[in-house]
């Protein structure tokens, strides 16, 4: 029988009087076919889930977890509504638990009730409906293709959505959809179908027309609205801000605003209204940057009160990433094109892809559009496979070019007046443009280049700069470079190495093709797959073991090529390395294969510096070859200019670009590193650089493997950043609510101007030429009376025990809403392992960064959605996350944060410290302390408790929380009983 006409059988489950399944306080609620709703314990549930028909569940691997079952991959064994939801819904992000999907589809709080099995079957009745509305509109073509296409790879949803549709009387006799309608597999090539960019000329030069305050004070309130919270300070930044628009007066000396803006100020619609006022009136692009995904995300949703019009906010903001995180249409193509002889579950996830690939804003699959569970349903390899995680794209060599999401993305972002991005984007960009390497041909000459720059989030500027600036000469870059330059060597990868690349722009041309052949045999300097395992041995004398095969799932495998054993110059100084490294610690010998070891370059261990010299060496004879050929690659540019058409042309500066970006730039880093073995510091001097080794396991590693490489970061990396900036900006704000530290809260004190040098240290303002603007705007919050604090005196938090005790007491006493940070994640572990089991027995769900199989959005969207549940997280939960009401009421830091005693800290507090490293470190603990008590309260009516369960904290960090705040020491059950009765009092409060 055809197997299009089997998919209207039996073969498929009905949904519609399948029994459910959800997780429910600790146990499992279990609606029967007969309408009954039983809870039962989880080894109940094992057993009914073999003789039961398939059930409907929400998350399938996540409550497979919980059940201690496999991984149900795909096709599913079960009806997962989120499935459903991702295919009738597709670029709709929902928090994926049973709560979340009910609002999603409109329900109310008094509809959805306790949220048990007998919900579900409610959920399926408004998903139907909606798909079959579609039936009827301009994607009712793609939906039914897509459907047969799902069939074949037995989806089991397919019998229920078929029926849904009506595919029934699409298909002809045969069980076939007509020749006139689209095809099954013609509906996975979304290429066809996407929107072309139109390539426009440069727009001209904006305007440096200034902005005043009062015209920012009169757009605030334009786009506030009557109904928005009147907010104190709000139109004091708006005017303040307006100071990072003034026109520039000398070249390489912007204007700068350096203005702190407390908790609840509102300062991203405060610098939002003079900056779109600045683009309109001056017909140029103001670039708003981020370091976290989270804040930029919500600034995007801010922007739709300045533009509410759909099409208008799509034209007016563009959010910019890293070409690694969109969808890549070659990448699809391939995948594609192989997927027949792939597991159905590829099919499955390609065909989600693809009907999200059509809706979806701009393409971006990790952030964006795409659920954050995407991956936990469909396969976290699959979307790595599509995305151009290599660095492989071929620019207009690809037959997608127009169809882009990237290349639309850079060319919207001309014709935009608010762009949003994240630091170490926008500091990549620069310094590329200056460099003649961007990502856009035109971006280097283009006179209508950004020029104004909000930092938002600006205390993290340091941390940005320092990873955008450092170097690293490592096992994994220095294989990740051979891989780019020689392809996959036999491995199941679409990795094409530099010659595939660039074969059909060379052949024919010996000046090319020699320097190229060249560039390739000294490739083979750099780590041979299996490195990572010979790392140990003395010398190279067994072949290496195979390496895991990358992007498992995508691509066939192809038979492992043999490789040469032979003495590699990068493997023989990472062995050096890593015995250095080995020798230095205090682990001695001991192999742990989680922890990083570092220690200091110098003094080397004998043979390091040979060994270094000989890598200098290998690395110099494959710089220059490849120096060669992005100089002869120009000169066929001229030489060639009357007969190569656009395409090559756009081909070779590319790939120039390409070759200057990822191989040259990184080689001539190493060089120079490596140049350091023979130039040991001298005492009692300041230092540009700090070189160090580090050993440490890796992603993509496996257990037991380890990575070691030698390092280079800037002492300050906020020279650089200022270098960088000096000469493109024209004007910057920078803006956060934790720039200073407040060793007082007196702001008259006579540390307050101390305070404000450490914020223009922080940010690299003190490296431009002229002094920013400062200003400072208090928090509208009472907070003496909005919150509470308590350091939990009888607890010892280096006990995973007493650590993990503390934690269930104060959430159980808090009824949830509790946002746990950790400083390490094996603590975060240890305490989630042991407090899970009660507290959702009690009703509390918890989840928790690095556990759950969902990234950070996803998972702070769950937490908003359910009230009582409760979130651990470390740093990135700490920044950025805005959770208003009384989904967020308790935040608990396992420990004070102070900063890593690492090597790269280590000579920071002595040559950045002015003297004083024990206020250095103490300076780092208390904006970091600011920073987590301000995810606590985030307008008016929300209360909450911050507690820091660390007996040791040192009375001068205090001064971290607001003024009026009083901080109590007390033990945990008295901590927990005050805590409970003041969020009781609150309660009571609002209820009146």
């Amino acid at each position: 029988m055809d197997h299009l006409v089997f998919i209207m059988q039996t073969s498929f489950p009905s949904a519609y009087d399948a029994p459910a399944l959800v997780a429910y306080k600790g146990a499992y609620s279990l609606l029967t076919e007969d309408g009954e709703v039983l809870h039962l314990s989880a080894q109940d549930v094992r057993q009914n889930l073999q003789n039961m028909p398939c059930p409907l569940v929400i998350h399938a691997p996540a409550l497979a977890r919980r059940l201690d079952l496999p991984p149900p991959g795909q096709p599913a064994p079960w009806l997962d509504l989120l499935e459903l939801f991702a295919f009738v819904h597709p670029a709709t992000p929902v928090a994926p638990t049973p709560r979340g999907l009910a609002l999603a589809l409109g329900m109310q709080d008094e509809d959805i009730g306790a949220a048990e099995a007998d919900l579900l079957p409610r959920l399926l009745s408004p998903l139907l409906t909606n798909l079959a509305r579609q039936n009827n509109g301009a994607t009712a073509e793609h939906l039914a293709a897509l459907t047969v296409r799902l069939g074949q790879a037995g989806w089991i949803w397919s019998g229920t959505v078929a029926e849904t549709l009506g595919l029934h009387d699409k298909l002809t006799p045969q069980g076939k959809l007509p020749e006139t309608m689209l095809q099954p597999g013609d509906a996975l090539r979304i290429w066809r179908f996407l929107p072309k960019w139109a390539e426009t000329p440069l727009p001209p030069p904006p305007a440096s027309h200034p902005i005043s305050p009062v015209e920012a004070r009169e757009q605030l309130t334009k786009m506030l609205g009557e109904d928005a919270e009147i907010r104190a300070g709000q139109a004091d930044f708006a005017s303040v801000a307006t100071g990072a628009f003034e026109p520039r007066n000398v070249r390489g000396d912007p204007a700068i605003v350096l203005a702190e803006a407390g908790t609840g100020t509102g300062k991203t619609l405060g610098y939002i209204a003079p900056a779109s006022l600045w683009a309109e009136r001056n017909k140029g692009a103001v670039w708003v940057s981020t370091y976290t995904r989270h804040l930029q995300r919500q600034i995007e949703q801010e922007t739709r009160r300045l533009y509410p019009d759909q099409a208008t906010h799509r034209q007016r903001v563009v959010l910019r990433k890293g070409r690694e995180n969109y969808l890549c249409l070659l990448n699809m193509e391939e995948a594609v094109n192989t997927a027949a002889s792939r597991p159905a579950g590829i099919t499955i996830a390609l065909i989600m892809l693809a009907r999200w690939g059509l809706a979806t804003a701009d393409g971006d699959l990790f952030g964006g559009d795409l659920p954050g569970w995407f991956g936990d349903l469909f396969g976290q390899g699959n979307l790595i496979g599509v995305a151009d995680r290599r660095g492989e794209c071929i620019h207009g060599a690809c037959a997608h070019y127009q169809h882009c999401f990237v290349e639309h993305s850079i060319r919207r972002a001309r014709e935009a007046d608010l762009v949003i991005a994240n630091h170490a984007l926008v500091m990549a960009q620069a310094a590329y443009a200056q460099a003649g390497m961007s990502d856009d041909a035109d971006e280097t000459d283009d006179p209508s280049a950004p020029s104004r720059y909000v930092f938002d989030e600006g205390h993290h500027l340091a941390d940005a700069a320092d990873s955008a600036f450092s170097a690293e000469l490592s096992g994994l870059e220095a294989a990740e470079l051979r891989r780019w330059l020689l392809g996959a060597e036999g491995r199941r990868s679409r990795a094409r190495g530099l010659k595939r690349r660039l074969d059909d722009l060379v052949v024919g041309h010996p000046k090319l093709e020699t320097p190229l052949e060249a560039a390739l045999m000294a490739a083979t300097a750099l780590p041979a797959p299996g490195w990572s395992s010979r790392l140990g041995q003395e010398q190279a004398d067994e072949p290496p073991p195979p390496e895991p095969p990358e992007d498992i799932g995508l691509f066939p495998l192809e038979p492992e090529a043999p490789q040469p054993v032979l003495e590699n110059p990068t493997e023989v100084f990472l062995r050096l390395l890593r015995q250095q490294a080995l020798a230095r610690t205090q682990e001695g010998g001991k192999q742990h294969v989680y922890a990083a070891l570092e220690c200091d370059l110098h003094p080397l261990v004998p043979d390091l510096a040979e060994a270094g010299h000989l890598l200098a060496r290998a690395l110099t004879r494959l710089v220059e070859p490849l120096r060669t050929l992005v100089e002869r690659l120009h000169a066929r540019l001229e030489e060639d200019a009357e007969t190569l058409d656009s395409t090559t042309r756009g081909r070779i500066e590319a790939m120039t670009r390409a070759l200057r970006r990822r191989a040259i730039s990184r080689l001539d880093a190493w060089i120079a590193m490596l140049s350091a073995l023979d130039t040991p510091p001298e005492p009692d001097t300041t230092p540009s650089h700090v070189h160090f080794i580090r050993v440490e396991r890796r992603e993509k590693q496996r257990m037991g493997e380890q990575d070691v490489g030698l390092y280079r970061h800037w002492l300050d990396p906020t020279i650089p950043f200022a270098g960088i900036m000096a000469i493109p900006a024209q004007g910057m704000l920078i803006t956060s609510a934790t720039l200073r530290d407040q060793q007082t809260n007196e702001p008259d004190s006579d540390n307050a101007e101390q305070a404000w040098e450490a914020a223009e240290a922080r940010t690299g303002a003190n490296h431009f030429p002229s002094p920013p603007l400062r200003a400072s705007l208090a928090s509208p919050f009472d907070y003496a009376r909005q919150t509470r604090a308590y350091i939990v005196t009888d607890i010892d938090n280096s006990s995973i025990v007493d650590l993990a005790a503390a934690f269930r007491t104060l959430f159980l006493a808090s009824g949830g809403g509790g946002l746990g940070l950790f400083t390490a994640i094996s603590r975060l572990r240890g305490v989630y392992d042991r407090i899970a089991p009660t507290l959702e027995e009690n009703g509390l769900p918890l989840y928790a960064q690095h556990v759950d199989a969902m990234d950070n959005n996803t998972l702070v969207d769950i937490f908003r959605t359910e009230e009582h549940a409760c979130l651990l997280g470390t740093d990135a939960m700490r920044d950025g996350v805005d959770v208003p009401g009384n989904a967020l009421r308790l935040v608990a830091f396992e420990r004070v944060p102070w900063p890593r005693p690492d090597i790269l800290h280590r000579e920071r507090r002595i040559h950045l410290s002015g003297g004083d490293p024990k206020s250095f470190d103490e300076r780092i603990a208390r904006l970091r302390l600011r920073q987590a008590f301000g995810r606590l309260i985030r307008r008016q009516s929300d209360r909450g408790v911050f507690v820091l369960l660390d007996r040791r904290t040192p009375t001068r960090l205090l001064s971290a929380f607001p003024e009026g705040v009083e901080v109590r020491r007390l033990g945990l059950a008295d901590t927990a009983r005050e805590l409970a009765a003041f969020l009781a009092d609150t309660e009571r409060a609002d209820q009146n």
